[in-house]
């Protein structure tokens, strides 16, 4: 891993140019850095794991060169009720491909700045590097970036103030960045949110906040996204797309921190991974189709199996053909299965009886949405979703009539965020599996709840601990397909990451190679659309597969992959999901838990039993339960 200490000297003031960034004068700008690279030790892995290593290092000179100004602190606003200053609508990169999108908003609180009426609604300020909010000053003040774009859409700009003061009031400095959605293909969504993140940095000194702590959160496609941004700081594979848009060069794009709620991401084995674990809850399918979701599992096992995981003792885990030929066995498997048990066991240890499902903070959500996934436990006030602007329905976001901003926050403090309202992503009603609700007087109860019908639960008292008999079981219970055979790369094209894969126009497009390699073994009439789809070029040359790897994470976390060593991931990763959910297969998530600490990354995470596609938390609210974490991490940065 590289760890990089950029040291800024603005050596040249060349040409001055107009921009849109808050209507001030920029100044083309050459910069020298000076950058302190560790060597690679010994042992790559090793090396990888030391997010922080002291190794020998060796001096590299590079050149910063943009048009962009740097943030105009004479254009501050004052917000009194959160005691904040903050401007709006700082274009972030020189050339926008979209420019109602690509620009941003930060917010700062009021105690870093002395501050100096400028007697039209604006301030004049500089940085108080005394004064401190909750144990931070302007210079060690983390930097959060909310990532709320689910099913991968568009994340508007603010573009009027919006509080965010539970953020705010924690010491940290709010930043918001606007980005293209899935209508303008990947990677447009990341590679927006890399240039804004280089904009921060670049102000360093400039502004308030520590740019050695920058943390992204979110939700869902937010979710996947926030978690990429982790795992891909400073990739080549960018490059093209940053230059592209104008974006500041030379300047890191690498974060300390990613939380990432239900993420979905791994879009690369992500059919085939939903497929093994739920294809068996399937019902009515032609003979193509349970050919292609047999296909399918068998070729998530052959994946599995190259891939080099290891559990956290080193023990390699891999997945063995059973005997309905749907590869339920091995330590993989074994795995799999300890993950629900866990999840189920840390319910029972959470949860008091008599317990009732349907209004407890901790349990089970349903009824909003196909998925039934509401906002779970308590989404927060200032959560994924807040801060995001009313207006116009961006490309690929919330449809006409849905929730605005404003709406977002204050369903979020009731727990009754409906992102699979939100996302334009396909599912269908799950009529199968158990009904949970009501109130449980006893443990047992509720495991009987479990086994209405049949069993696949038992229930230890002395222990109050739980197992599971099967993972195809525990699926056709609660966890039930509500997407089509390729869940992701739907064979007509329809589902919102086709769109994601697509070239631009808003139209969908074929990506999954290992899909197209089951469809080619079974002589499907859909291959020739699939190779026309992943033989083709965008706009900067480079076909699906390339820009499927920028969005893998996997791709840049394992020493079997070609893309291993070559970003800066972060230190600190917090995952959540609701286990429940349909959206994506717990192994999906459960991989990128295993390729982080296998990669040496420190990972908070959490399967929460009885919880869909939410912000879910064990216990307590998404927003206290983030800040707390990004404390703990900062905390431990300092030791």
């Amino acid at each position: 891993m590289i760890k990089r200490k950029i040291i800024l000297a603005i050596i040249l003031g060349t040409s001055v140019a107009l921009t849109a960034c808050g209507s001030s004068v920029a100044t083309q700008t050459t910069v020298s850095t000076t950058q302190e690279s560790t060597e690679d030790t010994a042992d790559a892995e090793d090396t990888a794991a030391e997010t922080t290593t002291d190794a020998d290092s060796v001096e590299e000179t590079s050149e910063i060169v943009t048009n962009l100004s740097k943030i105009d602190n004479k254009k501050w606003q004052y917000n009194e009720e959160d005691n904040v200053y903050y401007q709006l609508g700082i274009q972030y990169c020189e050339n926008p491909a979209d420019t109602e999108y690509e620009e941003l908003a930060i917010i700062v609180p009021a105690a870093y700045m002395d501050a100096t009426d400028n007697g039209d609604g604006t301030y004049t300020c500089t940085l108080n590097t005394t004064a401190e909010v909750n144990g931070y000053t302007a210079e060690t003040a983390p930097i959060v970036f909310p990532v709320n774009t689910p099913g991968y859409s568009a994340q508007s700009p603010m573009t009027e103030y919006s509080s965010v003061s539970e953020y705010t009031d924690a010491g940290y400095i709010y930043v918001h960045a606007g980005c293209r959605g899935r209508d303008a293909g990947a990677p447009a969504g990341v590679t927006d949110l890399k240039a804004a993140i280089r904009y921060i940095r670049y102000n360093d000194g400039n502004i308030a906040g520590d740019m050695d702590s920058i943390f992204t959160f979110g939700m869902s496609g937010g979710g996947a996204q926030s978690a990429l941004l982790g795992v891909t700081g400073d990739s080549e594979l960018y490059d093209d797309y940053l230059e592209a848009i104008g974006a500041v060069m030379g300047v890191s794009d690498s974060v300390l921190g990613s939380m990432g709620w239900c993420p979905i991401t791994s879009l690369d084995s992500a059919d085939e991974a939903y497929e093994w674990m739920m294809g068996t809850t399937r019902s009515g399918l032609t003979e193509e189709e349970q050919s292609i979701s047999d296909g399918l599992t068998v070729a998530y096992a052959e994946y599995i199996n190259s891939l080099g995981l290891t559990d956290s003792e080193g023990n390699a885990l891999t997945l063995e053909e059973s005997e309905d030929g749907r590869y339920q066995s091995g330590s993989y498997y074994d795995y799999m299965v300890s993950i629900i048990e866990e999840s189920l066991n840390n319910f029972l240890a959470d949860t008091t009886f008599p317990y009732d499902s349907d209004s407890s903070s901790q349990g089970h959500q349903a009824g909003m949405g196909p998925d039934g996934g509401n906002g779970g436990p308590g989404g927060g006030n200032g959560g994924p979703g807040n801060g995001a602007p009313s207006g116009e329905k961006p490309e690929g976001e919330m449809p006409e009539g849905e929730m605005s901003s404003g709406d977002m926050a204050s369903s979020a403090e009731t727990g009754e965020v409906d992102f699979t309202a939100m996302d334009n992503i396909s599912r269908t009603e799950n009529s199968s599996g158990v009904s949970i609700s009501g109130t449980f007087e006893t443990a047992q109860d509720y495991i009987d709840a479990l086994n209405a019908n049949g069993t696949w639960v038992t229930y230890d008292e002395a222990t109050n601990t739980a197992t599971i008999t099967s993972i195809a079981d525990f699926a056709e219970a609660v966890k039930t397909a509500s997407k089509g055979i390729a869940a992701f790369d739907q064979l007509d094209e329809s589902q919102g990451e086709n769109t994601l894969f697509g070239y631009g126009d808003g139209e969908g497009a074929h990506f999954d190679s290992m899909l197209l390699s089951v469809l080619s073994e079974l002589g499907s009439s859909y291959v020739s659309d699939f190779e026309e789809d992943l033989s083709q070029e965008d706009e900067l040359g480079h076909t699906v597969d390339y820009r499927l790897n920028m969005y893998s994470p996997l791709y840049y976390l394992l020493s079997s992959s070609e893309g291993y060593g070559t970003s800066n991931v972060a230190k600190y990763f917090r995952i959540n999901t609701g286990l429940w959910q349909s959206d994506t297969a717990v192994n999906t998530e459960a991989n990128l838990v295993l390729a982080l600490q296998n990669y040496g990354s420190e990972v908070d995470y959490s399967f929460v039993w009885g919880q869909e596609h939410t912000t879910a938390e064990r216990d307590g609210d998404s927003t206290t339960n983030f800040i707390e974490w990004v404390n703990a991490c900062v905390a431990a940065e300092a030791e």
